[in-house]
């Protein structure tokens, strides 16, 4: 078959729509061969893509080869670097464990309810989140582009993050480790430990310096950072190939990029527990604090990671179940791809947990001997009395506990001169406590751990190459929630959209790769995703549940799933999870609205982390930020609202559902009902023209413009109509 030409030759059959049957029932006898005929649509417009059909002879679209792989897709997009670094320090400043049972009961409440409706309106109407929202209601349209937008957001500095674990990864193949010791200074006269490493730690002075090059503020570019803009162009690299044939390339390596993880965590798991210590982090972290769950900003931290957990907002979920079958058990999907999340997240924080336990009693074990050497001293100078001390105390190997006896003594002898002595009480819970999120986590304090690992070079590319693949999965299904609605809208070829949305995110992430990066990519992950995906969100569920009609809904879920789904999610839909969501959304405007919006910026000459302000151009960048990412939600809605774009680009406006088909009508026949569709009369319906030539073809006959009877150019519409623009709809 040629690839410019759309052909379906198809027998009519029970897929024909009612009018149709009628006009073939009034035909002559002479138009036999007529109805044995051919359906042609001249469309210049034909993508070269592998496709399948699904078991219903549904219209062609690219489909998952297993369940599967669909499967590792939605776990890879929503296990991603926040499971491993945000969930763990969450769980340890909000209760310990006592910080799951907030996360489980929102998880049930929003995660679960909101995840499924995503995954049942892409199933449905087999579209990306543009599309997906257009047909529910053409005002609220908006919804889709807004997605597309923050998920672009996010791609561009989430990939940052990729960028820098290649680095690490391409760095660990050493022994020792380059964040191992702090460098050597030589000058003339003698060597010296670098003053700002010895200020702080290798490791923290390794990421700041040697791998981030980084400036003292926002304000100073200090030019790109040659090695990360090398490393930011091998990740959307790796994107890009990954991404240019769809789900057809992107499934298969899902296999591996969703499973490897899993596999390194159980590893370090393993190790971590049987390194000294770690049961003192695992204590510390399921240690429930009760009094902690009162605090409303538990329940709002709690609610906001089950929002961001399970990707919900960027279209990616949608994007994904588009390719599924229409009878697949998306609600079994739902919660098994919630819970695996949950799972993922709390094995993550075992694994960290017990990796810092072992950190901190390192760092235990040295303020013990630092200290008892000052202990020592106090003893020869005679400001502290011999008889105090017990005499089975060996000062040069002793014990945390015998420390933290004599500790106690002299805090009780000396009382008001105690402070001046500057001893330290050495306790593992107080460095537990220290425990940082986010890239100081994974990049700073693991990173000192794992130097003190046996073979430390081996679990240092181990853990660098699972935090590549989780953050390849994650960006999988945000790409795709930006490529696939705009492919089902415009019809652009997928692997030219993919090259070019790749080379642009790259172009504009070389802001993040200058010397002040890390701090732009702090700015964009605190104000481009929060509030606009949870408004996102908001008017999704009220646009299912209002404007298309819960009701509705549910039966189409009925029809769909071949049964029907638990009242609980009618509930949850309709009154439920729009109130919490609205209480979120107040809940973080009051937050952002109370807080001083500014970044932690590293001053080298004190070797610290310093708060800073932002300036006034970083303060309207933020602004900017938000406005853009919601913007197109009004402007859609005042466009169709005003009918300030003719909607009748292409001649066939209307869809609806017939047998879990997408049966497209002509918008405005001559006394035809289809100008009722979705509440329109006949005068409000613009007048057809069509742009395409559809006719049936008598067998062996030339050609024509029009049908060959003069009665039926249009009426032969058929279930399986190749796929139309967007704007059509």
């Amino acid at each position: 078959m040629p690839k410019n030409s759309k052909v379906v030759k198809r027998e009519l059959d029970d897929d024909v729509i009612e009018s149709v049957k009628d006009l073939l029932s009034n035909e002559d006898s002479a138009d036999d061969a007529f109805k044995k005929s051919e359906l042609i649509v001249d469309d210049p417009e034909e993508k070269d893509i592998d496709v399948e059909k699904d078991s219903d002879g549904d219209r062609e679209r690219p489909a998952w080869n297993s369940k599967l792989q669909y499967i590792l897709a939605q776990v890879g997009f929503s296990v991603g670097l926040g499971n491993v670094w945000r969930f763990p320090y969450l769980c340890q400043k909000n209760g310990g464990g006592a910080y799951l049972m907030p996360y489980l009961i929102l998880l049930l409440i929003i995660g679960i309810p909101l995840f499924f409706l995503e995954l049942a309106v892409g199933q449905r109407i087999r579209r990306g989140s543009i599309g997906v929202w257009n047909y529910i209601s053409p005002k609220l349209g908006g919804i889709g582009f807004a997605s597309c937008v923050v998920c672009f957001f996010v791609a561009l500095y989430y990939n940052v993050i990729i960028g820098w674990s290649l680095f690490y990864f391409s760095q660990s193949f050493q022994q020792p480790l380059p964040w191992d010791q702090c460098p050597l200074v030589k000058n003339t006269s003698h060597t010296f430990v670098e003053p700002e490493c010895e200020k702080s730690s290798a490791t923290t002075y390794y990421w700041y310096r040697e791998a981030l090059n980084i400036s003292d503020s926002i304000s100073e570019s200090g030019g790109l950072n040659w090695k990360m803009t090398v490393c930011l162009l091998s990740a959307w690299v790796l994107v890009c190939l990954a991404m240019i044939k769809g789900i057809q390339s992107s499934g298969k390596i899902m296999y591996f990029s969703s499973l490897f993880p899993y596999v390194v965590l159980i590893c370090f798991l393993i190790r971590a527990l049987l390194l000294n210590g770690s049961i003192d982090g695992i204590r510390h972290m399921f240690t429930p604090k009760l009094e902690i769950m009162l605090e409303p900003k538990v329940w709002r931290e709690a609610a906001t990671q089950v929002f961001f957990a399970l990707g919900l907002g960027f279209g990616g979920v949608i994007a994904f179940s588009s390719y599924n079958k229409r009878d697949n058990n998306c609600h079994f999907d739902a919660v098994l791809v919630s819970f695996i999340n949950f799972f993922t997240s709390v094995l993550a924080t075992l694994v960290v947990f017990a990796v810092l336990g072992f950190k901190a009693n390192i760092i235990n074990e040295k303020c013990i001997s630092q200290n008892s050497e000052m202990i020592v001293k106090l003893l020869k100078m005679g400001n502290i009395s011999q008889d105090i001390i017990p005499h089975h105390i060996n000062f040069s190997a002793i014990t945390a506990q015998d420390y933290h006896l004599v500790y106690d003594i002299i805090e009780k002898v000396k009382e008001e001169e105690f402070p001046a002595l500057h001893l330290s009480p050495c306790q593992i819970e107080d460095e537990l406590d220290k425990a940082v999120q986010g890239t100081g986590l994974a990049f700073i304090a693991f990173t000192e751990a794992m130097t003190h690992f046996p073979a430390s070079p081996f679990w240092s590319v181990m853990f660098f190459l699972m935090l590549i693949n989780l953050g390849l999965g994650s960006m999988f299904g945000t790409i795709e929630g930006i490529i696939t609605p705009i492919v089902d809208s415009f019809k652009v070829r997928k692997e030219i959209l993919t090259v070019v949305c790749c080379v642009l995110a790259f172009s504009i992430g070389l802001i993040f790769v200058q010397r002040s990066g890390n701090y732009f990519v702090t700015m964009f992950d605190d104000y481009s995703a929060t509030l606009p995906l949870l408004i996102v969100v908001i008017l999704e569920n009220i646009a299912v549940s209002t404007i298309y009609g819960i009701d509705k809904f549910m039966e189409d879920l009925k029809d769909m799933l071949g049964f029907a789904p638990n009242r609980y999610y009618y509930y949850m839909w309709k009154y439920v999870s729009p109130l919490v969501l609205f209480s979120l959304l107040i809940a973080s405007m009051v937050q952002i609205g109370l807080s001083r919006p500014g970044y932690n910026a590293w001053i080298e000459d004190k070797a610290a982390e310093e708060f800073l302000s932002f300036p006034t151009w970083g303060l309207a960048l933020c602004i900017c930020l938000m406005v853009l990412a919601i913007l197109p939600v009004p402007i859609v809605f005042v466009v169709r609202c005003c009918n300030l774009i003719d909607d009748s680009s292409g001649n066939l406006a209307s869809v609806t559902y017939k047998r879990g088909r997408i049966i497209k009508e002509p918008s405005n026949l001559d006394g035809d009902d289809a100008s009722l569709i979705h509440g329109k009369i006949a005068s409000e319906v613009p007048s057809p023209n069509f742009g395409k030539n559809i006719y049936r073809k008598q067998s062996g006959s030339p050609t024509l413009d029009t049908a060959p009877n003069g009665r039926y150019g249009i009426g032969y519409l058929m279930a399986d109509m190749p796929d139309m623009p967007e704007s059509d709809l």
